[in-house]
């Protein structure tokens, strides 16, 4: 339903009180299937529906809160929350988070204060915090401070205290004393995001002290190519002074508890909890950065790839942010299935930034994923060349490119790339199994090849496709009675593999135990194996493994396909 006729719904609905009709069930049902499904669209648009024929169910109204939301349509949640809010007593934390956000976008200071007076819960950290910018906003300045103060002596929370009490004496011109803070000079070292590095830097500008900004950045963030801190570095050397603009105002500094808390939520809370502060925190400050960052990556993890492409989307081409949204662009297009245009634009990104390592690493991890491995050994090699040094953290450029040539049939490059990863991480246990199932596979070096996969095994014993390899490399080896116990652990840890299940009944065949084998054999084919494979398992089933290995010259099964490593170590 388009936002009109949800505007509409609530209109009639304040007018008529009519009740929901037994033909419009189906609306709210459907608003809540779409909402278990994080669809926030879909959700709007029904509860739309539903509110049309009811808009005095509290139910309906807190639903269509969070689907608005969730949307980042502010306008219907406030006139969601404000019907609701006349309809039941009990306070309902979803209208509060769309009443507060309405009162701080309009600078309605006093309505905040009040409202935190009056008991408003949105949660302990965001209340004290929004309390303290809201008295800030009312030139409370000694209440304000008052307030971070409170919040700094509570446990857990100190470093949100300072931080934003930092923030609020920048904005306000006392640049020294923000200085204080964030230096740890005030009251010890505080933990420091991103964003609060690059406000420290603009306050150290303002300062007139740009060779200590410089210091920070590199301190912070080293010296390799990042175009957000390059943009910051490039103006602090030609000695231009930063505008402070993390916090420009009392809204802005609300803006700023909100992504602060979102931060702090991200990867342990609800992600749509996270979501709904990240929601404020863009209403509130549009030209945010980072919380519209964070908001397209929390999107992508609640499976809304269309709504995190188009968040991505709305960055501009000189916003220095623009490389890494177009980067995040590409990946939710791949994961809405829109390969072509997923590759393209990392393809059209690459060529605008010929010298970004992270461009050509998003582009050739992309094009691995789809098989693509000459194109993507290329783009390895143009982001290894890239690298001023090759430290620890490379490994997985090798590694992966180490991969492309495998796949590629070129053996001794890949070899090379395996033992470089291994140079710069000797324990890593993908690139040990990869390494040493490869030599195994080949017949070389078959002692160190063992001891390889073993030591793979050890770092990481948990991982059915390592000690699978394990199990193989005994199998190549005719150790079949050895590769029994690692096999079926593989099989309980792994138990819907086909390949891992495929060559559990090979091993079985192999020590007499062919009943089971052929059970295993009609398991691994329910899985869902390639056509090659599952042609071979087939084969087995009528033939027998020997009669099949025979066929083939007496090999061993086709090797299994290896996994490759996250980035990462």
């Amino acid at each position: 339903m388009p936002k009109s006729r949800l505007f509409t719904a609530l209109a009639l609905a304040a007018a008529l009180g009519t009740p929901l009709r037994a033909e419009d069930a189906g609306a709210y049902l459907a608003a809540r299937v779409a909402e278990a499904q994080n669809d926030f669209r879909a959700a709007s648009g029904w509860y739309g529906r539903a509110i049309l024929s009811d808009g005095s169910t509290p139910a309906l109204l807190e639903g269509a809160i969070l689907a608005e939301l969730g949307s980042g349509d502010f306008a219907l949640a406030v006139e969601a929350a404000r019907k609701l809010k006349t309809l039941q007593a009990e306070p309902s934390q979803l209208a509060e988070f769309a009443l507060l956000a309405d009162e701080a976008q309009r600078e309605d200071y006093a309505a905040l204060l009040a409202a935190a007076d009056k008991g408003r819960n949105v949660g302990e950290l965001v209340d004290g915090l929004v309390r303290a910018w809201a008295s800030v906003g009312a030139g409370k300045m000694s209440d304000a401070l008052a307030a971070f103060d409170e919040i700094s002596r509570t446990e857990g929370l100190a470093a949100f205290g300072q931080y934003h009490k930092g923030l609020a004496l920048a904005s306000v011109g006392d640049l020294e004393g923000a200085d204080e803070i964030l230096s740890g000079r005030a009251a010890g070292p505080i933990y420091m995001m991103r964003r609060g590095v690059f406000a420290h830097v603009q306050i150290l500008s303002q300062l007139e002290r740009n060779a200590d900004a410089l210091a920070l950045l590199d301190k912070s963030f080293g010296t390799g190519p990042d175009p957000i801190v390059d943009a910051l570095r490039h103006r602090l050397q030609a000695g231009e002074p930063l505008p402070f603009d993390t916090v420009r105002s009392a809204r802005d500094g609300i803006a700023e508890v909100f992504f602060s808390v979102a931060t702090a939520l991200n990867g342990d809370a609800d992600p749509v909890y996270t979501l709904l502060h990240l929601r404020v925190a863009g209403y509130l400050r549009p030209d945010h950065t980072d919380a519209k960052l964070l908001t397209a990556d929390v999107l992508e993890t609640l499976g809304q790839h269309q709504l995190a492409a188009e968040t991505y989307a709305s960055f501009p081409a000189e916003d220095p942010a623009h490389v890494s949204a177009e980067i995040g662009r590409a990946g939710a297009l791949w994961s809405d299935g829109k390969v072509d245009a997923a590759i393209e634009a990392l393809q059209a990104l690459a060529r605008a930034n010929p010298g970004l390592v992270s461009v050509q690493f998003a582009l050739a991890d992309m094009l691995r994923a789809e098989d693509r491995f000459d194109e993507a050994r290329t783009a390895y090699t143009a982001a290894i060349d890239l690298k001023p040094r090759i430290g620890k953290e490379d490994w997985v450029l090798f590694f992966y490119r180490g991969i492309c040539h495998e796949q590629l049939r070129d053996w001794a490059p890949a070899e090379a790339d395996f033992r470089k990863a291994l140079e710069l991480n000797p324990n890593q246990p993908q690139v040990l199994n990869y390494l040493g199932y490869g030599l195994v596979d080949r017949g070389e070096k078959l002692d160190e090849a063992l001891a390889m996969i073993e030591k793979a095994v050890a770092a990481d014993p948990d991982k059915g496709y390592i000690i699978d390899s394990l199990a193989w490399a005994y199998f190549r080896l005719g150790r079949y009675a050895d590769a029994l116990e690692p096999m079926e652990k593989a099989s309980l840890l792994e138990p819907v593999d086909p390949v891992v299940t495929d060559h559990l009944g090979d091993v079985y065949w192999m020590v007499g135990r062919k009943l089971e084998a052929r059970f295993q054999w009609r398991r691994a084919l329910s899985f869902e194996p390639t056509e090659t494979d599952a042609e071979r398992i087939r084969r087995k089933l009528e033939l027998g493994l020997d009669a099949v290995m025979a066929a083939e010259g007496g090999s061993a099964p086709a090797k299994p396909p290896l996994k490759a490593a996250e980035n990462g170590d």
